[in-house]
């Protein structure tokens, strides 16, 4: 079946342009001048934009073993409603954490027939779990995260130094990217030590007891190792822009390493946030205004090239929202549904259009999941995977309305600009906003390591 998708503000990847974007099944036959095409079924979207379908590469679903945070079905839909057509999960949270072959096998299974939108997986690197590596890139994954401090569950141990000399190679020669959780021990204990006594209702404790010395720490030490080891690797939710010239003198040089940063430190800030509001906890946590704008310099400048959810619900009593104890409660923040209108309030605010915005939550995603031969463009060749978005729009969040499984958010209340109004997963309407879910028909990608290469 041909299908033409025609709007005057189609996304594509050299700029904002009218454009029919020609459907044959599955994928993008052709994209041609507006207007042109004929032969098909004609979708004439108006002045909607037509987005290639955001691909979201950090999300903590947590099927199998904790499903009560979250779930496929529900972290799929949420997604579909927020016009992303790909997530991939993250390896911890779920037990058992994806750490070998069987462990990817067995969250495959849980999958199974819940799928709203596409996903692939990324695996994980522990102590000791070196010899597993093959195993994990064989079934598909293009990449494994460590912590370089604890994780906060007990299934995926962090990692040191020595860990990674030996896992880094491995990964280069599988053609794997190495992703991080850059914050490093050393500063992390030093500052529990200097705040101890000091009130974990205020968001300032929990501010200190992460400083920017963790993040600047573990960031320098990964680039060592790869300056040493080769391979690539990529700095997951970088929250201290003081790390940023470190990426970029590394990048100049000719190390392979990439960061992303993620919604919320684009939107929130450290003064902003009161006392006991642990909705706002994440880790790294939320820094101060000045920190976020220098991020904002970073992604202008190239150093920070991807924008990401980081999605990371738990059951709302692990938020401890009646003692607002920073200190105890869950360290993640719940978002996943809202990240192009987060994203494109935040970013047209500052000037920048919505091609950038797609090159952060979509083309560059795609290349490091190892998916830019199918996903994150509006292109020949890719899956017909669009989001239909509405940038003048403006919505004020209602977390109870949200489809994330828990509906707490620190997004509640919130005026964003521009609004999802379809989603289309490989030329199917998934969701929209008047009809709402079409039945699962999401897939689990496996990219191959030679398709893993081509995506860098």
């Amino acid at each position: 079946m041909i299908q033409i998708f025609r709007s005057t503000r189609a996304v594509l990847p050299g700029g904002v342009a009218p454009a029919d974007v020609v459907v044959d099944g599955e994928g993008i036959a052709a994209v041609v001048a507006h207007g042109a095409a004929s032969g098909g079924a004609v979708r004439d979207l108006g002045d909607l934009a037509l987005l290639a379908g955001v691909v979201d590469s950090h999300v903590h679903i947590n099927e199998p073993g904790r499903t009560e945070w979250e779930g496929f079905a529900s972290a799929t839909q949420a997604a579909a409603a927020g016009g992303i057509t790909t997530v991939i999960d993250m390896p911890l949270n779920c037990i058992p954490a994806t750490v070998s072959r069987a462990a990817a096998e067995a969250k495959a299974e849980a999958q199974n027939k819940k799928l709203h939108v596409d996903a692939a997986f990324w695996g994980g690197v522990i102590p000791g779990n070196h010899g597993q590596l093959a195993g994990l890139a064989e079934f598909g994954c293009a990449g494994a995260k460590c912590f370089t401090c604890p994780s906060g569950v007990d299934e995926f141990p962090a990692v040191d130094a020595a860990d990674l000399d030996l896992a880094l190679p491995l990964l280069r020669d599988l053609g794997m990217t190495l992703l991080v959780h850059a914050e490093a021990p050393g500063p992390l204990d030093a500052a529990a030590r200097a705040t101890a006594g000091a009130d974990p209702r205020c968001h300032s404790t929990w501010l200190a007891q992460r400083p920017d010395a963790a993040e600047v720490e573990a960031v320098a030490m990964i680039i060592d190792l790869l300056r040493r080891h080769g391979g690539r690797a990529h700095i997951v939710h970088l929250a201290s822009a003081d790390a940023v010239p470190l990426l970029a003198q590394a990048q100049a040089d000719g190390v392979a390493i990439t960061a992303e940063t993620c919604l919320h430190y684009l939107t929130f800030c450290a003064e902003e946030i009161f006392d006991g509001a642990t909705l706002f906890k994440c880790a790294p946590p939320i820094r101060s205004a000045n920190n976020r704008d220098r991020l904002w310099r970073g992604l202008a400048d190239g150093v920070v090239s991807m924008v990401v959810s980081d999605h990371s619900p738990c059951v709302p009593a692990l938020k401890c929202a009646d003692s607002g104890d920073f200190a105890a409660a869950w360290g993640g923040i719940a978002g996943l549904q809202l990240g192009l209108p987060a994203l494109w309030t935040a970013a047209s605010a500052r000037g920048f259009d919505l091609a950038q915005v797609s090159r952060w939550n979509a083309q560059h995603t795609a290349r490091l999941a190892g998916l830019a031969d199918r996903k994150g463009a509006i292109a020949a060749g890719c899956d017909a995977d669009f989001a239909v978005f509405d940038p003048d729009a403006v919505q004020v969040i209602e977390g109870g309305r949200l489809h994330h499984r828990h509906k707490a958010t620190p997004w509640h209340g919130r005026a964003l600009r521009g609004r999802v109004e379809q989603t289309w997963l490989r030329g199917r309407l998934a969701w929209s906003r008047s009809a709402g879910f079409a039945a699962p028909a999401g897939r689990l990608i496996r990219p191959t390591a030679t398709k893993r290469d081509a995506g860098r």
